[in-house]
């Protein structure tokens, strides 16, 4: 069975269901479905467990982000489905980032004070340098020469701070912003889980493109003090740290998955690219190799 043909038979709908695709999802299939009641939004998608995606995981999250007013309500689930209601609004761009950003941190701030109050089940720890170490020990049986890698991930890993545990997001791509023209609300929760709150700080950065006057922004509103230079450059360790895992992502996701219509490598060669250059930055700031 097709997942239109799933979709449609759905017994959560008023009426008959129209359905349309929706594009921009990189690793889950989403479909906007209207019916008598209004306008939903429909992801389906098995478990991803070489990207460490858990369904029920990614359910929870986001049943207590709605709950906590962040994100769209959620109104029906199947084990790898969620009904969630659609939001009227534009999508953020890189551009959309800087302009709204402090609107984004009180956002974040949000997120990694209020979601954990609503939340129920197990829910998993997020550690990019875990992730980045795992995606490496898969792509060995494919590559070879990342070796490198393997030294800067654990040269950044050291030069983490103790942080207080959050609920994070850890996936904050322009895309998964929405502004409805009042306020921003959070989408796709397939990385939500526990972590601290360095790795939604430096992954906004990093997808953001932020200047360094931005990034000072950030993380002053966010801490609601000047940051250390002991945190600025844990900050600046976690950027490089979020680009590699979206250019490895890409990686494995090329291996394993097939969305149609995703261009993994544009997306790997865009992140190697911004992973260079956040390597060389921070080099050139820190005055050693790493």
């Amino acid at each position: 069975m097709s997942f239109e043909d799933r979709i449609a038979k759905l017994e959560c709908w008023k009426g008959k269901p129209i359905l349309e695709p929706l594009k921009g999802g990189l690793s889950t299939s989403s479909f906007k479905v209207r019916d008598f009641t209004g306008h939903h939004v429909v992801r389906i998608g098995a478990d991803i467990p070489v990207h460490h995606v858990n369904r029920k995981q990614e359910r929870a999250v986001s049943l207590a982000a709605s709950k906590a007013g962040l994100s769209p309500a959620v109104t029906y689930f199947e084990d790898d489905l969620l009904v969630i209601d659609f939001i009227e609004g534009q999508t953020m761009t890189e551009a959309d980032i800087k302009h709204r950003l402090g609107s984004i941190i009180d956002l974040l701030a949000d997120v990694h004070t209020k979601i954990a109050k609503y939340l129920h089940g197990p829910v998993s720890m997020f550690w990019v340098f875990h992730v980045l170490r795992d995606y490496l020990s898969e792509l060995k049986k494919a590559y070879d020469g990342l070796s490198k890698i393997e030294r800067i991930i654990a040269s950044l890993e050291n030069t983490q701070m103790p942080l207080p545990i959050v609920i994070g997001h850890h996936d904050l791509l322009p895309a998964n912003l929405i502004d409805d023209g009042r306020r921003l609300w959070l989408i796709d929760w397939e990385y939500g889980g526990f972590g601290t709150a360095m790795f939604d700080l430096a992954n906004l950065s990093s997808n953001g493109h932020l200047s360094e006057a931005d990034e000072f922004e950030l993380l002053e509103r966010y801490l609601k003090s000047n940051p250390t230079p002991q945190l600025i450059k844990a900050f600046d360790a976690m950027k490089i740290a979020s680009a590699l895992r979206e250019m490895l992502w890409a990686k494995i996701s090329a291996i394993h998955l097939n969305l149609p219509g995703v261009d993994y490598s544009a997306h790997e060669a865009d992140y190697r690219k911004r992973s260079n250059e956040t390597i060389k930055n921070f080099e050139l700031k820190y005055g050693y190799t790493l």
